[in-house]
């Protein structure tokens, strides 16, 4: 009986398995863009810790069809699984799920620290940016590294917050614009014009260099 049963409980475990290990993948996808430095870094090792082993459970679902012929179809069910992960993450645009997510997810907070910025109750204080406000620990976490960077005008306030700090002052985040105002003209964008600037809501765009 227990021989019987083993290429039943095989299939079973390597079906949890490929589902477990997918859908540990599409999470990272989803939750986790590495090209955030340094917190992009920190990631790294998460994804080596599943991706590695997803790679090896889609290797092991090929070797698991040659025995669909003589155990029944269920073998081919891992392989299925694998599949259609891989598909989605060629096809499905997850980095722009990931930003509404981060849009929508963060919104009250950083509409009301744009109010205390325009009320006057935040400014910078980062000695070596005058443009820099650091938010500090006990502050929700809206922006990489939980500093806002803002530029005061005649119209109001432009308040980026940050969702990547590349190499080589690259940068993208959320910038509240004033009314009026032109995601070009943040300060930011003087040298030339932002690469992307993405409508996201009134007063938002989502800018990069």
């Amino acid at each position: 009986m227990a021989v019987v049963d083993n290429p039943k409980r095989s299939a079973r475990s390597s079906l949890i398995a490929s589902a477990a290990l997918s859908s540990g993948v599409l999470v990272i996808a989803v939750f986790e863009p590495l090209d955030d430095f340094p917190a992009g870094l920190l990631v790294l090792p998460l994804v080596v810790l599943i991706g590695l082993p997803f790679l090896g459970c889609c290797v092991w679902s090929v070797i698991l069809v040659a025995r669909i012929r003589r155990h029944g179809a269920t073998f081919a069910g891992p392989l299925i699984i694998c599949a259609v992960t891989l598909a989605m993450l060629r096809t499905v645009p997850f980095g722009q799920i990931a930003l509404q997510r981060d849009f929508w997810w963060h919104q009250a907070d950083r509409e009301r620290i744009v109010a205390r910025v325009e009320a006057g109750d935040l400014k910078p204080n980062v000695s070596y940016n005058a443009s820099l406000i650091a938010l500090g620990d006990d502050a929700p976490a809206v922006s990489a590294g939980n500093d806002i960077v803002v530029e005061p005008t005649a119209q109001g306030h432009y308040v980026l917050f940050l969702t990547l700090r590349g190499f080589r002052h690259t940068f993208a985040g959320f910038l509240h614009v004033p009314p009026g105002g032109d995601p070009a003209e943040f300060f930011e964008f003087a040298d030339q014009p932002p690469r992307q600037a993405v409508p996201y809501g009134k007063g938002w765009h989502f800018v990069a260099n």
